[in-house]
């Protein structure tokens, strides 16, 4: 009752002031008279008119701050009172921001009769510093604003010609008519009353609860049956190796006795441990009777296959499949789209592939060595989600492939599209997955990874980070390899230096994540963000350390050897060897021909031909057949699938396969062919080279690549663990937790990490 005492006479002000706004008149008298009769004091001033009141006072002391240059208070007004969906996402007030931010900073010079005082002018210019290598970082690739960008580090930018507008005399005023305007139209007085819109914003709020649950739930039960079917599997093997080894204890015990093993018997056995595939065909083609016959299967279960001839794909009419991708209808877009995704990601890793994307390159499919307004790339930001999502399928298959991101890098546009697809695509998960999937494999490519970083994009990576429990699986390993990836730039750590506090928080949080393929990046990114002075002195001063040391308390051998490393850097006082080295060269990391296919690409299609309509191959080979010039070649290629032959690399990668080799010529290493696209997702591509080489080099003990698991023995694995991407550290923090098996596995397709050719 005394919660509503205190309240009563708010309360029945919002009453009053929906009625006068709903018009119901005679209740509004009949209201107010009761309210007077039973001693209930109305309120003399409406809602609106002390948020109006309190509106105002709020641009008057904006307006003040801004005459008076007291710039940290007008910010943090700025800050409280602008709703951060304006400030960050319209562009009147982003550039309005950035034009306060330079008012701030040469506010002395231009208000000081005398010479100012340095101290302060150098902490107002440090502070305009700080906002361009954060926020201000977005609109470093507009014409407008990118001379400013050199404003902190001119001597006296008064003389200098190209600031001369600033310091015109009609330059502030002009500044500050534009605010006022604007804080005019933000604080502009509303005639909904205060009683609907708190209602609508509680509706609101539960409407964005209950899709946000519901959204988990489907990932936690898609989770769920991943990890079921994995079980399943592993218990199955479980249960059938323990009944091999019961019956060779028994055959054991039984020659001691002088009792003789059948070849009968030792081929039931034999057959049993391979996949089910082979059984039959291993049960006549094998004669078990001869010594070591056994044993010397069981060890070529892990070889390459022969080989088989593989016919290349007839040529298309690319001309053709350009204008309808252009004018056609959505329906039939979407459909070239998949069947030119298809034709990729199905086609035998080798002659076959090269093909296809060739074909695809020297026809510039999507437009990328082109200045054409009306061009394939625009299908990214379509009218039909089904023709967004397939197309940022197909830009994510073709980078899959070094050549397709050399193709796709050509053009910058390609880049800025998947960078807007990526923040504006928040009710299509697939594309969202597949435009950042796309992003992660251009961070191997030196010039895409600088221009991500200037347009900010770890701010963004932080940003969806802060919540990985909403995040698929998908979006929180690439989110976190590409983070890492950024991070091993000298730029990308002065980045997250400027909001080093949240970046450290949200990477101890992801620390102790349920999915342990992301380790390795959180392990990578923290240690090299650790090089930073100031970025130690925040961790030293959350406790960095003791968080640290608590997941050492749960974590595995090789998890805490990694911990200990990184919390050396942490205590460290001097930079890494390299770290004061420039990074600026932009040669690229991606020369070598070393790709793969995750099975993702084609997972969950949106779209099924009716009766009678074409799709795939057939919709290709029918309507866009062009001059058939490749059917009659062949070339000697193993089958396509997880029982893809282990690509082998030279002398040189064999001795050391997964290390980041010290001060060496790098590339990325030979990976293993595509899976059927039944196959589950696999863990996405990191960026290695010789910086971060440098920086792991003094920490991180070299160690041999784990070779392929026992599943290759499967023809159809229920997970592609030959062909999974992660990154690798020599002398850096590893995958821990994976058993060795023979060393003719070694340079198999266990391949997870893709190194760099050239420093950073």
């Amino acid at each position: 009752m005394g919660d509503i005492l205190a309240h009563e006479s708010e309360l029945l002000g919002l009453v009053k002031e929906y009625l006068d706004f709903a018009e119901f008149e005679d209740t509004l008298k009949t209201f107010s008279k009761e309210c007077k009769t039973k001693g209930k004091a109305l309120p003399k001033t409406a809602g609106s008119s002390l948020r109006d009141s309190k509106s105002s006072i709020i641009q008057k002391d904006l307006i003040a701050a801004f005459d008076n240059g007291a710039q940290k208070v007008f910010f943090d007004l700025w800050e409280e009172h602008i709703p951060s969906s304006i400030r960050d996402g319209d562009s009147f007030a982003q550039r309005l921001e950035f034009y306060l931010h330079i008012h701030f900073a040469i506010y002395l010079l231009k208000r000081s009769v005398r010479r100012p005082d340095k101290e302060e002018l150098d902490e107002r210019i440090s502070y305009f510093k700080t906002y361009l290598e954060s926020k201000g970082a977005a609109l470093s690739q507009t014409t407008e604003f990118l001379p400013f960008y050199a404003l902190p580090f001119v001597p006296n930018p008064m003389v200098h010609p190209s600031f001369k507008e600033l310091f015109q005399d009609s330059w502030s005023p002009e500044l500050k008519l534009k605010l006022e305007k604007f804080l005019d139209l933000i604080f502009k007085a509303s005639n909904t009353p205060k009683l609907l819109m708190l209602y609508k914003e509680n509706g609101q709020s539960h409407k964005e609860m209950l899709q946000q649950l519901h959204q988990q739930l489907l990932e936690a039960e898609r989770r769920s049956m991943t990890y079921l079917k994995r079980y399943n599997k592993i218990q199955a093997d479980y249960h059938n190796l323990i009944g091999v080894t019961a019956e060779l204890v028994d055959s054991l015990e039984a020659t001691v006795s002088g009792k003789m093993i059948t070849p009968e018997y030792l081929q039931s056995v034999c057959i049993r441990l391979f996949s089910n595939q082979m059984r039959q065909s291993l049960a006549h083609s094998v004669d078990f009777t001869r010594p070591g016959t056994a044993s010397t299967m069981l060890r070529a279960s892990l070889a390459p296959m022969k080989l088989k001839d593989v016919p290349l794909l007839p040529s298309l009419d690319y001309e053709k499949l350009k204008r309808d991708l252009i004018v056609g209808s959505d329906r039939l877009k979407a459909f070239l789209l998949q069947a030119l995704r298809w034709r990729l990601t199905t086609s035998h890793p080798g002659e076959q592939r090269e093909t296809v994307l060739q074909a695809y390159i020297s026809n510039d499919l999507l437009d990328c060595q082109g200045h054409s307004q009306s061009s394939v790339l625009q299908l990214l930001h379509g009218r039909s989600h089904v023709v967004r999502q397939y197309m940022a399928r197909l830009i994510n298959a073709i980078a899959s492939l070094a050549e397709g991101r050399l193709y796709l890098a050509q053009s910058t546009k390609v880049l800025q599209m998947l960078e807007e697809r990526l923040k504006e695509e928040d009710k299509d998960v697939v594309t969202r997955e597949n435009v950042l999937g796309a992003l992660q494999k251009f961070s191997l490519r030196r010039p895409l990874q600088t221009a991500m970083i200037q347009d900010g994009l770890i701010f963004w990576l932080i940003d969806i980070l802060k919540e990985p429990d909403c995040l698929s699986d998908y979006t929180l390993e690439y989110s976190v390899a590409l983070l890492m990836n950024l991070c091993l730039r000298s730029a990308g750590k002065n980045m997250c230096a400027s909001v080093a506090g949240l970046v450290l928080k949200v990477l101890s949080d992801l620390l102790g994540h349920e999915n342990h393929e992301i380790q390795p990046y959180v392990n990578g990114a923290l240690y090299s963000i650790l090089s930073i002075p100031s970025i130690r002195e925040e961790a030293r001063a959350m406790g960095m350390e003791d968080i640290l040391r608590c997941f050492m308390k749960e974590g595995n051998a090789e998890m805490i050897r990694q911990i200990e490393f990184i919390i050396k850097q942490l205590n460290s006082e001097e930079f890494p060897d390299g770290v004061l080295e420039s990074d600026d060269d932009e040669d690229e990391d991606d020369e070598e021909d070393h790709d793969t296919m995750e099975a993702d690409l084609d997972k969950d299609e949106l779209i099924q031909p009716q009766l009678g309509e074409l799709s795939g191959e057939k919709l290709l080979t029918t309507e866009y057949l062009g001059i058939m010039t490749n059917t009659g070649k062949t070339r000697r290629k193993g089958p396509a699938g997880a029982s893809e032959p282990c690509v082998s690399t030279s002398s040189s990668r064999d001795a050391k396969p997964e290390e980041w080799l010290p001060g060496g010529h790098q590339g990325e290493p030979r990976l293993p062919p595509s899976v059927a696209p039944s196959h589950p997702r696999e863990v996405p591509w990191a960026l290695c080279s010789r910086e971060a080489t440098r920086e792991f080099s003094s920490a991180f003990a070299c160690k041999p690549r784990t070779p392929c698991t026992p599943e290759i023995l499967d023809l159809n694995p229920p997970k592609a663990k030959a062909s999974a991407l992660a990154p690798q550290f020599s002398r850096g923090p590893q995958q821990a937790s994976r058993p060795s098996y023979t060393a003719s596995s070694t340079a198999s397709s266990s391949t997870r990490g893709l190194q760099s050719k050239s420093s950073l």
